[in-house]
């Protein structure tokens, strides 16, 4: 399964790499990675944003070997064969005397990647050269990014390198988690009702509305318990506010106004969750963004990087309360952090034998109970209770789409130069639908 996963889920899924602000001069660099398929996202001398496969193009050694910095070239430990920013070959030791000066140097630039373009400052990566576009692929679910990631002029930035960390668990628990389970917080959380770091209504993640789209996208929009005051707009300082006001839709502004935590994950592997929290008992909450991609690094074990996101424009005051929150609740070692951990963990451990393997479990939390909420603003299939599992549902029907669709992953132009575009080649035939 997990080999199929590589070729089909992530060899044509739209896959997170990294955030624009985590690169923000020339010849600025971050290694990341698409599966097992390892990436060096770079800034070039132009401030283009480019994507090019870490690998030399003689022996395949790992080129660029430190895992973010400056540079305005790579040059090979193997053979010293030596690579511009921009992916174009430009040096060749003993060019002459071993090649006699023949070796044609542009059919051998890094490999680009195939498909490569953001939306609000997130840049993602695709290896399918025939991809949808990244707008048509994010789809509805545009709509609700914008709220947590279009909230000022100036926009996000991401505060420090992401924290890492290897947990073994399958890569989809994590994404799974993200993309509608609210129903854990009852139990696996309940400890933090009692110690005062979440709402003290242990059904608090009830109050919500599950919505998902399409490509397996969705997420969960959380307002207080009935009867707890909480401030509007999570308590963001005024002058995040009075922008977001501006720059959002009336519909998205009364989305967020009362909410107190938003959770969903954009299919297959990344997860946003915007949480109002204590980061202890004595502390009041404070608003966080956090992002995480859940990075397989095999059927039974995912790297898992957490990438802490605050407005530019928000005042130093807010950053830091922010941050600890943050570090506090859902940190490498924040207190929520490992709660969930732990449940990944122990599900892949007891799944792992060959009598549990022929089990079956139940996803049919709302089918038949919850019908899809007509008076919700925004697009894409809502419930009017975050106790549900349509969002999982969709999630795992577009992954057996995708599973399902025999469709080959064809080798990107190795001559292309691996920028940023604004749109991409027109879309592949649509996958047949899963049987239910």
């Amino acid at each position: 399964v997990y080999d199929v996963e590589r070729e089909r889920v992530f060899g044509h899924a739209w896959v997170f790499l990294a955030h624009e602000s985590e690169i923000p001069e020339r010849g600025d660099y971050v290694v990341r990675y698409i599966s097992e398929d390892q990436f060096i996202v770079c800034r070039d001398e132009d401030g283009e944003i480019r994507g090019h496969l870490n690998a030399c193009r003689h022996r395949g050694m790992q080129v660029c070997r430190a895992e973010m910095g400056n540079a305005s070239h790579f040059r090979c430990p193997y053979h010293g064969w030596t690579y511009s920013n921009t992916g174009s070959l430009v040096g060749v030791p003993a060019g002459k005397d071993a090649y006699g000066n023949q070796l044609k140097k542009s059919d051998w630039n890094l490999r680009p990647m195939p498909n490569l373009a953001t939306y609000k400052g997130l840049i993602f990566g695709s290896l399918d050269p025939n991809a949808d576009s990244l707008e048509d692929y994010l789809g509805d679910m545009k709509f609700y990014l914008d709220i947590v990631l279009d909230r000022s002029e100036a926009g996000l930035q991401v505060v420090g390198a992401p924290q890492r960390w290897v947990v073994d668990a399958n890569w989809k628990l994590g994404a799974d988690n993200f993309v509608g389970d609210a129903y854990h917080t009852m139990m696996t959380h309940r400890s933090m009702v009692e110690l005062g770091l979440a709402p003290p209504d242990p059904q608090f993640a009830l109050y919500g509305e599950h919505v998902h789209t399409e490509h397996g996208h969705g997420l969960g929009i959380i307002g207080p318990p009935p009867g707890m005051p909480l401030p509007e707009f999570m308590g963001m300082p005024e002058n995040i506010v009075e922008e977001l006001r501006r720059r959002l839709t009336p519909e998205q502004v009364e989305i967020f106004r009362p909410n107190a935590f938003i959770h969903g994950t954009v299919f297959p592997n990344l997860s946003i969750g915007n949480f109002l929290m204590a980061r202890d008992h004595l502390s009041p909450p404070s608003p966080f963004l956090t992002l995480r991609l859940w990075h397989p690094l095999g059927p039974d074990k995912m790297e898992v990087m957490s990438f802490f996101l605050v407005e530019k424009e928000a005042p130093d005051w807010f950053k830091d309360e922010s941050y600890k929150a943050y570090l506090h609740t859902f940190g490498i070692s924040g207190a929520f952090e490992q709660d969930d951990a732990e449940n990944w963990r122990s599900i892949t451990r007891v799944l792992g034998g060959q009598f549990a393997k022929t089990g079956e479990l139940n996803y049919q939390m709302g089918r038949g109970v919850l019908e899809p909420d007509p008076n919700w603003p925004g697009p894409g299939e809502a419930y009017p209770m975050d106790y549900a599992e349509a969002n999982q549902r969709n999630f795992l029907e577009y992954w057996m789409q995708l599973m399902l669709a025999d469709t080959p992953l064809h080798a990107g132009n190795s001559n292309g130069n691996g920028k940023v575009e604004t749109s991409a080649p027109a879309a592949p035939k649509t996958p047949a639908k899963a049987e239910a």
